[in-house]
């Protein structure tokens, strides 16, 4: 099951934040110092808290959360060359280790995209870590294609 993540699930979340963290910073230990969490429990009740920052959980049949997905609304209003377009960014989604391959991604996945449309956004986007194969590739098989590419050179 699906639904707006609550106070409750703070703990959980954080679990899963640090899981997260762990895949980055394995990928690029350089970037990512690991095992840290991006948000504590304090910003996570802000978080929770604002209709423009929902946060979706999806719950095994035992009850405990078994992944998460956090979402911005974004809108870019009069600029000189984009359009005023209204974006739903997904900033962070994750399933727990011990619920993958079992669906929880693409439920949540499927979860975000129904409330974008509900809520009447152009398009849904997210930053993925080249470093992360397995998130690319779960990405495209959502139906998500390159927007941007962000590049670097290590100096």
């Amino acid at each position: 099951m699906v639904r707006r993540a609550v106070k409750e699930d703070i703990p959980a979340i954080l679990e899963l934040l640090v899981q997260v963290d762990m895949v980055h910073h394995k990928g690029r230990p350089d970037l990512f110092k690991g095992p840290a969490t991006k948000y504590n429990a304090k910003e996570l009740e802000e978080i929770l808290s604002n209709e423009k920052t929902p946060v979706f959980v999806c719950e095994n049949k035992d009850g405990r959360v078994a992944g998460h997905a956090f979402c911005i609304h974004k809108q870019v209003l009069g600029d000189a060359v984009l359009t005023d377009v209204k974006t739903l960014y997904v900033d962070d989604i994750c399933v727990d280790e011990k619920a993958r391959g079992f669906g929880v991604g693409r439920k949540l996945y499927r979860a975000v995209l129904e409330y974008a449309k509900k809520g009447g956004f152009y398009n849904v986007t997210l930053n993925v870590w080249s470093c992360n194969p397995t998130a690319m590739k779960f990405y495209e098989a959502m139906g998500l294609t390159p927007q941007k590419v962000c590049m670097e050179q290590i100096l």
